[in-house]
């Protein structure tokens, strides 16, 4: 199993993936790795479709009994979540009929869903940052500290000697999204990926190791973010990798 250096995208694969309808706080991005698939978004149904795009809180479901699908989950005020905004009309909704349709949208090469391909042209299209170094101290600070419960806005303010106000401002300033949703997506992304990889481990014990300061804490952020519990993955095999 790999993980994205992006904290603020969550990728999972599935197979013979059919969910209830739901919603959830993320932009969502359900790409084919081969055969067509049904889906209900917003009260429309689109059959033997390639794909699609929705915006946070769009009701929606999903039929796919054959075949393998990518599900990608952004934080929307993230630059990529922000850049992604940009691309939307009217509706909450893009849907992709085609491979080539796909290709189109995201600028890869013609027929190529291949996932990291993806991921990489949706931060190709963000604009070069020069990260301050004192940003990119709170970020390895996290990725080293993420499971410590006790972690509060004060805590990053006194690593780099600047209030918790002109540090909170400055990460937004450079990232797009708030400092506690990158720690939050930084264990979100954990969790989910001990669930998958260690299905022997209790959710109570994994919560814990990630962070949060119990189950029903977990509970409530993934099924706010990504509109399912950690159960559902724990005991759903269909899906089957997190990237």
């Amino acid at each position: 199993m790999k993980q994205s250096n992006n904290p603020f995208i969550l990728a999972l694969k599935a197979r013979n993936l059919t969910v209830e309808i739901h919603h959830h706080s993320a932009y969502q991005i359900v790409l084919s790795n081969d055969t067509p698939f049904n889906s209900t978004i917003d009260g429309t149904l689109y059959e033997r479709i390639h794909g699609f795009l929705i915006k946070p809180h769009v009701r929606h479901f999903c039929v796919a009994e054959k075949g393998t699908l990518n599900v990608l989950n952004i934080e929307p005020y993230s630059t990529i979540g922000l850049e992604l905004s940009s691309r939307f009309k009217e509706d909450d909704n893009i849907v992709f009929d085609s491979p080539s349709e796909t290709n189109n949208f995201f600028g890869t090469k013609k027929d190529s869903l291949d996932i990291y391909k993806i991921i990489d042209a949706l931060i190709a299209k963000l604009p070069l940052t020069d990260y301050d170094d004192r940003i990119t101290k709170i970020v390895d600070y996290i990725k080293a500290n993420y499971f410590q419960s006790d972690i509060t806005p004060q805590t990053f303010a006194d690593i780099v000697f600047l209030s918790p106000s002109r540090l909170a401002s400055l990460f937004k300033q450079q990232t797009g999204s708030s400092l506690s949703k990158y720690l939050l997506w930084t264990r979100l992304r954990q969790a989910i990926y001990l669930t998958l990889s260690d299905k022997d481990r209790s959710l109570t014990d994994i919560a814990y190791d990630t962070g949060f300061y119990d189950l029903p804490q977990l509970n409530k952020y993934m099924y706010e973010m990504f509109g399912m519990p950690p159960k559902a993955l724990k005991h759903n095999s269909d899906l089957i990798e997190v990237y």
